[in-house]
């Protein structure tokens, strides 16, 4: 209980003096920002007082938690905006702020009937307690007699410490109490509410679900790698070994013993095995991607097309997560066969732009009436929510057909 006294009258003791700073701070730049709020000069300046009152807000949640003895979290969300006038907007717009706002203001009047309570319950307390090493030096010439038995005497003085070491638990709990109410007032005002713990565990989980995405395509990575370098070339390795026992095999005559017909069969397996391999490692992560980058595999796609493939790529795409890339090229390659198999197109153009979002369109003449519910075009649509993006398809009877798919490039 002596601890918990202690931490509290520390914690009410500094907000007599936060309480009355954080007061004036408020209400000066409230107005401030009122005033100017009619001109340019509004956002960029609440921009910064918002700055200045978060750290204030931080640390009196800081100072909550150390009574409360649980952590209270920030409760905002992320700054968006380019500039100083849209960031500003969308400080304005968060409730956070508000909330900090009105601990600001409503902070100092709590502060200071919890901490006038609590503090001068503890200081004379300690007083009391202590009694006998000061009292002496204070004169009392006017008391009552019962008084003046306690404090100018010595057995008096040993009384009133008695006294104050009797009452020590009632007083230590009042410190604690009053303490915990301040706390418990900033804390419901200052930690984030409903929405916001809804929002920051939206984020975490979708912060969460990304990792997976990016472990996954990273896996995705080393299977291909692992198949191209290893399996992969174990089989190159056999046929080879295969031709030149075939060779062998005819340079010694045999050319019609039935085990060189066995030694083409088994040689014509792993030519199958191998094409099977190759379209495997194709459909898991195309190498070219790792290689060569998203606008390279594309082209590759796009030349190796039975049709006039157009790619349109803009020249500031930068650098892509790997599940972005490997999402992106495989809604290009499936409407690329969705239009070579069933739409009968001549020409398609492939589009590709990123500013906040990486858009990638493919455009086809061909018959349209695609299903944007059919299973290629729905699995690829999975794919690419599961990244935070949207796709589209237009499709309507006699063509054209456009799948538009956008991915987030923070993904």
């Amino acid at each position: 209980m002596f601890s918990r006294a202690a931490r509290g009258l520390a914690h009410l003791a500094a907000g007599l003096v936060i309480g009355p700073a954080s007061f004036v701070w408020a209400v000066v730049t409230t107005l401030a920002s009122g005033l100017l709020s009619f001109t340019y000069l509004g956002p960029p300046v609440f921009l910064v007082v918002t700055w200045v009152s978060r750290r204030i807000a931080r640390l009196e949640r800081w100072r909550a938690g150390w009574v409360l003895r649980r952590a209270i979290g920030d409760p905002y969300g992320p700054v968006t905006g380019a500039n100083p006038w849209t960031r500003g907007r969308s400080v304005i717009r968060e409730p956070g702020t508000w909330r900090d706002l009105a601990w600001l203001l409503v902070g100092f009047p709590v502060g200071l009937v919890t901490g006038v309570v609590g503090v001068v319950a503890g200081v004379v307390w300690v007083g009391t307690v202590l009694a006998p090493l000061w009292l002496w030096a204070v004169p009392n010439p006017r008391v009552y007699p019962v008084a003046d038995l306690l404090f100018n005497t010595v057995g008096g003085r040993f009384a009133l410490a008695l006294v104050g070491l009797v009452a020590a638990w009632p007083v230590w709990w009042l410190v604690a109490a009053v303490s915990r109410v301040q706390a418990s007032v900033a804390a419901r005002l200052l930690e984030a509410g409903p929405r916001a713990r809804l929002r920051q565990q939206v984020s975490a989980l979708r912060a969460t679900r990304l990792r997976v995405v990016d472990a996954q395509a990273a896996e995705l990575q080393r299977i291909e790698r692992d198949l191209h370098d290893g399996a992969q070339a174990r089989i190159v390795a056999a046929g080879m070994t295969l031709a030149l026992a075939d060779r062998k095999l005819r340079a010694s005559g045999l050319a019609e013993d039935p085990a060189r017909a066995d030694v083409v069969n088994a040689r014509r397996q792993l030519d199958e095995a191998l094409a099977e391999l190759r379209r495997l490692v194709r459909g898991i992560y195309p190498p070219i991607l790792t290689d060569r980058g998203l606008v390279a595999a594309l082209t590759a796609l796009a030349g190796d097309a039975p049709l006039t493939v157009v790619v349109d790529a803009s020249s500031e795409l930068g650098e892509l997560p790997a599940a972005v890339e490997s999402a992106a090229y495989f809604v290009v390659a499936e409407a690329l066969a969705n239009a070579v198999k069933h739409a009968g197109a001549d020409e398609c153009v492939i589009t590709l732009r990123r500013s906040e979002v990486l858009t990638v369109a493919v455009r086809d003449d061909g018959r349209g009436g695609a299903d944007p519910a059919g299973s290629g075009l729905d699995g690829l649509r999975r794919r690419v929510e599961a990244l935070d993006g949207t796709m589209e398809v237009t499709s309507p009877p006699g063509g054209p057909t456009t799948v538009l798919a956008e991915f987030p490039c923070a993904s």
